[in-house]
C-alpha cells in the first residue's frame, strides 16, 4: 500500500480533480490518498471540499494556518508521522498521473528511494481533457527537480520526516533527499519513462514582489533557503526538527489566536530602534501566555522620506518601510518561533501588521 500525500492551498480545485482523476483510473488500486488543507481561504477551502466528495479513496484534513506563511513540510509532516504503511508518494496537486503509476512503483525496491522525471504542459494543453499518452509536452525536468518522491515510512521517520524550517518555496524538497543519502539511503532518479505530467501554474518566483502586499511574502526567501540548505549538506546533517515534529496548529490554537487578536493590541511603531528592540529584546523575553501586537507606519515617516530627499541631516530618527519590517518579523519566526501558535496579518490597506502569539 502507498500513501499518496496532497500539500493544498489556495489552487485551482479543478487542477486537483484532473489529477485526482488520473489516480480513479489507475491499474492497481492499492493506494491511499491524504489531502491537507494547509489553512486555504473560505471559498478555495469550500471549492476543494466540494471536488473531493466525488472521490471516495481521499482522506482530508485542515490545517488552521490561514494566518501563517505556506509550509509544505508541515503539511507534508502532519500526516507522515501517523502513517502505518510502508510507502508514501509526495504528490503535486497539479500532477496527472500515468494509468499504470501505482503498478510501476509498487515493483519498485521497497527500501529505496525513488523520484521521477516529469513531464510539463503548456498553459494551452493544460486546459485540455486527453489520454495521458496523447499530451503534448513542452518539456521535461531533471535530477534537480526533487519534489516527487516515494519513499519508505520508515526511513522519512528516521531522518524525523521534512524539515519545517523551509518556508514559503524552495529546498525541502532537496533537503529530504541529502540528509536521506547522508543517513546512508539510497535514492534513485526514475527517468526510464514518463510517468507524470505537470499542469501549468504560475510560479512562485513570477508572484514575488518587492513590495508589501496582501499575501504573505519575505523578499529572497528562495536564497535565504539554498543557503540553509547549503549548511545542511556541509555539516552532514541527517535529522531535521525537533522532536515535536509533525505537530500542527489546531483549531483550538486558532480560536485562542483569534479572541486575543480581537483585544486591545500593543502598538509598535515603524522606527528602527523600536523595531530592533522589539525584535531582540522583548520578542524573547516575553511571559508565558498569549500577546498581539499592531505595527504600524509613524506619523512623522513621510517626513521622513521627503527629509532623505532634501539630504537633511543625518541625526533625525530612521524609519523601516512596513516591507522592511515585515521581512525582519517573519524572518524572526521562522527562525525562533515557528514551532509556536500565532497568527500573521497585513492589514487591507497595507498600512499596519497584526502579530499574535502564544509563548510557552
Amino acid at each position: 500500500m502507498i500513501s499518496i500525500i496532497y500539500p493544498y492551498r489556495n489552487r485551482n480545485p479543478q487542477s486537483v480533480k484532473k489529477s485526482l482523476e488520473s489516480l480513479s483510473l489507475q491499474t492497481n488500486n492499492t493506494f491511499e490518498v491524504y489531502v491537507v488543507n494547509y489553512g486555504s481561504n473560505k471559498s478555495f477551502t469550500a471549492a476543494i471540499k466540494g471536488v473531493l466528495k466525488e472521490f471516495s479513496f481521499v482522506n482530508y484534513s485542515f490545517v488552521y494556518t490561514q494566518q501563517q506563511p505556506w509550509n509544505k513540510s508541515k503539511a507534508l509532516n502532519s500526516v507522515l508521522k501517523t502513517l502505518k504503511t510502508e510507502r508514501f508518494f509526495v504528490a503535486d496537486v497539479d500532477m496527472i498521473f500515468r494509468p499504470d503509476f501505482i503498478a510501476l512503483a509498487s515493483r519498485l525496491p521497497k527500501d529505496e528511494v525513488w523520484y521521477f522525471q516529469v513531464g510539463f504542459l503548456s498553459e494551452q494543453e493544460t486546459k485540455l481533457n486527453k489520454k495521458f499518452n496523447e499530451y503534448s509536452i513542452k518539456f521535461k525536468s531533471n535530477p534537480e527537480a526533487t519534489g516527487l518522491t516515494l519513499s519508505p515510512v520508515k526511513a522519512a521517520k528516521a531522518v524525523q520526516g521534512f524539515d519545517e524550517f523551509y518556508h514559503f518555496w524552495g529546498s525541502e524538497d532537496t533537503d529530504f533527499h541529502v540528509r536521506l543519502r547522508q543517513a546512508g539511503y539510497k535514492v534513485h532518479f526514475y527517468k526510464e519513462a514518463i510517468l507524470l505530467l505537470h499542469q501549468w501554474h504560475e510560479t512562485y518566483r513570477h508572484k514575488e514582489k518587492l513590495r508589501l502586499t496582501k499575501q504573505l511574502q519575505i523578499s529572497n526567501i528562495i536564497q535565504f533557503n539554498h543557503h540553509y540548505l547549503k549548511r545542511v549538506i556541509e555539516k552532514k546533517s541527517t535529522l531535521a526538527n525537533s522532536e515535536n515534529w509533525g505537530q500542527i496548529q489546531n483549531r483550538e490554537d486558532y480560536s485562542n489566536l483569534i479572541a486575543c487578536a480581537n483585544k486591545i493590541a500593543v502598538p509598535i511603531s515603524n522606527e528602527c530602534r523600536v523595531i530592533d528592540y522589539f525584535l531582540f529584546q522583548e520578542l524573547p523575553h516575553l511571559k508565558t501566555g498569549f500577546h498581539t501586537f499592531k505595527i504600524t507606519e509613524n506619523n512623522g515617516f513621510e517626513s521622513f522620506k521627503k527629509a532623505i530627499k532634501k539630504r537633511i541631516k543625518k541625526n533625525k530618527i530612521a524609519y523601516y518601510t512596513l516591507k522592511e519590517v515585515n521581512d525582519k518579523l517573519l524572518f524572526h519566526i521562522i527562525n525562533f518561533y515557528r514551532n509556536c501558535p500565532y497568527n500573521y496579518e497585513i492589514s487591507h490597506d497595507l498600512k499596519s501588521i497584526n502579530f499574535t502569539i502564544f509563548k510557552n
